[in-house]
């Protein structure tokens, strides 16, 4: 499959699940349906797509949140990804539902990293982040014994 369907699929999956969590859903759920269906029996997609949706809602504001929403992303992209090797005709409809909608959906910009400390007060330093090498923590000047370098 070519980079370009692999970016559509993943760019229309995200804003699928994203636009579930708003107000907007209501009136892209038939767009949806009728990409994902492509005439065929509806019933079982919009009950599907009901249930994702209710289940976000759910979980709004929780710790499960983020989870929840990459699997229904992950299981959308899968779904959309079939679609395009079934019917590569539908790609136009998906991009244009994408770029009808991607911009409503809130997306943090690369790069962007949002940490949050919980959990009681913190009376020292707190280092979060994937890499660290020749980290050195202490107050400048510090030179006793015990310092931990």
């Amino acid at each position: 499959m070519e980079a370009e369907l692999v970016t559509l699929i993943g760019t229309g999956a995200t804003t699928m699940v994203g636009l579930m969590a708003t107000d907007a859903w209501e009136g892209v759920k038939q767009q949806v349906v009728r990409l994902l269906t492509r005439g065929r029996e509806t019933g079982t997609v919009v009950a599907q797509l009901d249930e994702s949706r209710d289940s976000l809602i759910a979980v709004a504001g929780t710790t499960y949140e983020e989870t929840l929403a990459a699997d229904l992303t992950a299981a959308l992209r899968l779904q959309l990804r079939r679609l395009l090797e079934q019917e590569p005709g539908a790609a136009e409809e998906l991009r244009r539902l994408v770029d009808g909608f991607a911009p409503t959906v809130p997306s943090p910009s690369p790069g962007t990293v949002h940490n949050s400390i919980t959990g009681g007060t913190q009376r020292g330093p707190v280092i979060q982040g994937h890499t660290f090498t020749n980290l050195r923590i202490g107050a400048l000047g510090d030179t006793s014994a015990d310092r931990i370098d």
